[in-house]
Order: structure tokens, then C-alpha cells, then sequence
């Protein structure tokens, strides 16, 4: 379990980013929304909050406003979702505690891009359908995603992913969101490296601006498989190396390694699926060592993965 906690040492808010200003501003939806019995109550409420519903809920791809408002009625009175509604709301009561977790996110966000703009937070109970939105003018969580193994309807997915739709892993996956407004990459000519360096900069800027949140959390993997990866990692990376897969641009191939598997048995029947995005978080947190005057902005808005390779010096040894 050790691995999975090994930066809770750093959980000290930086006095310097708690002199950050990050205003955070909930609207909890899920009342309003659970109060429409009809197609005018359902018309108010988009009347009501006409960004979410240009936005969130794509008001214009639906051929009238009728149409849309028919669809929230089945769904406010569902009994089905005004239960796992019931269940979000209990699990998320605490706004007072979401908005200080927010804040502090947001506050580590504004602190490496000052620029960064809040987005005012809406909750929603999305039936399912989305776990999260976020733009610069809006940010959507669909809280009925991350109940957690007690709701009575959970996200129909493979188990692997399951796991990550729980209260523990909201703030990691907004970071995660957040970090694609920065994470500048190649749009053509992928390679197998890049897209690892792609994912290792993403969880290098969630660790940032999330340092009390465990490596497993980060990244969705269990404290044993963290752990595995991290006593395998000469290991791992030979394979990479051996394999001959670093500079391999099949997408096939690449999804193989960085994408949603349970498991990567071509390394081993035990390595996690997303293994080649746990060695690009690697790769990149060794360059950020090794150039400790490169500001996470540079770090993200560098696309040449080769170059972060070859100036990190990453060459962890196989274990005998």
C-alpha cells in the first residue's frame, strides 16, 4: 500500500498557491432537475440555465425545444434515476467540502497558468450519459458516475475502468481534463513514444496540482498493480526497448499499450492496461528532475517527446 501513498508527504498546501485567488462557484442542478413533472417545468428549467442547456445538453441538435423537454421529463420522473439521484446527492451532500476541493485544484491550476480561468461548477445527475463536461465557460459533473460500488445503477463498462468511478477519483479525472487545455502534442506522425510522453504529461500536471492524491489514484490503477509496475520498471521498459516499439506508429499496436486493456499480457499477464502511459508519466517526471528550471507551462507545451526522452536520461534497470 505504501506505493500507492508515497507523495502524502507533500500534502501541505504551497503557502504560495494558497495566496492564489480561485473563486469556486456550485450550482447544485440536481433539485431543480428532479422537480420537473412536465414538459413546463422542464421548458423553465432550461430557460433557467440556458449555458448547461446549450452547452451540456446540446439544446440546438435537437429539432425543437419540445423534444428536449420531453426527454428531461422521462427522465426527472424515472424512478429508477430519482434513486441513484437520491444516492448522488447523499454521496456529494457536502458542497462546502467539493467547493474547498475544487478551490485547492483549481488554485495549483492558476498558479502554473495564471491565465487559467474558473469555470463556474455545475452537478448534475446525467442518467449516465456523461461523467464530465468542462470548457472555459463551463464546467458539468455528473456525479451519479462516482457514487461508487454502493449505487443502485453504475456506468456500463468493464470492470477496470469501474473501479475509477468513485468519490476518490473525481478530482483526478477533472485534473486529467483540465491538463488537454495545455498538453500541447504532434497531430500527425504519432508514434508510440509520443503518445506515451502525450499521457506522461497529463498525470505529470494532475500530480501537480493534486499532491496529496496517491500515484494509484492518478492514474486508476490498484496499490498492487502500482507497486508491480514500479519494481518491474527496468523490466517494462526493456520490452519497449527490445520490442523495438518506441518508434512503432500502428495504432493498433500503440492502442496495445497505452490504451483501455485489462491487462497487457505481451508484457507480462500481470501489467496493467495503460502500462506505456505509466512509463511516459516516468519519463517525464525523470526529464522534470533533471531540468528542475523547466516550468510545467514549458513542460506542456513541448511536442517533441523525443527530445523529453533523450534529455530526462531514462534508463531504469532490470531487476535481477
Amino acid at each position: 500500500m505504501l506505493a500507492g501513498c508515497k507523495r502524502s508527504d507533500t500534502c501541505e498546501l504551497n503557502p504560495e498557491v494558497a495566496k492564489v485567488a480561485a473563486p469556486v462557484q456550485i450550482e447544485r442542478l440536481e433539485g431543480p432537475f428532479f422537480r420537473i413533472r412536465n414538459e413546463a417545468d422542464a421548458k423553465q428549467f432550461l430557460q433557467q440555465h440556458p449555458l448547461f442547456a446549450r452547452q451540456y445538453l446540446q439544446q440546438r441538435q435537437y429539432p425543437s425545444q419540445e423534444i428536449l423537454a420531453n426527454t428531461l421529463v422521462r427522465l426527472a420522473t424515472n424512478s429508477g434515476l430519482q434513486k441513484l439521484g437520491r444516492e448522488a446527492e447523499t454521496e456529494f451532500k457536502d458542497t462546502n467540502k467539493l467547493q474547498g476541493q475544487l478551490k485547492q485544484l483549481f488554485q495549483h491550476v492558476r498558479y502554473y497558468f495564471p491565465s487559467f480561468r474558473v469555470p463556474p461548477v455545475q452537478t448534475f445527475v446525467s442518467g449516465l450519459s456523461q461523467d464530465l463536461f468542462v470548457n472555459d465557460s463551463l464546467m458539468v459533473i455528473g456525479i451519479d458516475y462516482f457514487v461508487g460500488p454502493k449505487a443502485s445503477y453504475r456506468p456500463n463498462v468493464p470492470a477496470y475502468i469501474l473501479r475509477r468511478y468513485t468519490p476518490e477519483h473525481l478530482l483526478p479525472t477533472i485534473a486529467l481534463a483540465v491538463s488537454s487545455k495545455y498538453n500541447q502534442h504532434q497531430l500527425t506522425n504519432q508514434t508510440m513514444l509520443s503518445e506515451m510522453v502525450q499521457f506522461g504529461k497529463s498525470l505529470y500536471f494532475a500530480e501537480k496540482v493534486l499532491p496529496c492524491t496517491p500515484d494509484s489514484t492518478i492514474i486508476g490503477f490498484t496499490a498492487k498493480e502500482l507497486a508491480s509496475v514500479e519494481f518491474n520498471e527496468g523490466k517494462v521498459w526493456a520490452h519497449f526497448i527490445e520490442k523495438n516499439l518506441l518508434y512503432n506508429t500502428s495504432p493498433f499496436t500503440i492502442q496495445k499499450y497505452v490504451g483501455e486493456r485489462p491487462d497487457v499480457p505481451e508484457i507480462d499477464k500481470t501489467a496493467p492496461g495503460r502500462i506505456g502511459a505509466w512509463v511516459g508519466w516516468q519519463i517525464v517526471r525523470k526529464y522534470m528532475a533533471e531540468h528542475p528550471n523547466v516550468t510545467l507551462a514549458q513542460l506542456m507545451a513541448d511536442k517533441n517527446a523525443q527530445h523529453i526522452l533523450t534529455e530526462s536520461r531514462y534508463r531504469p534497470k532490470r531487476r535481477k
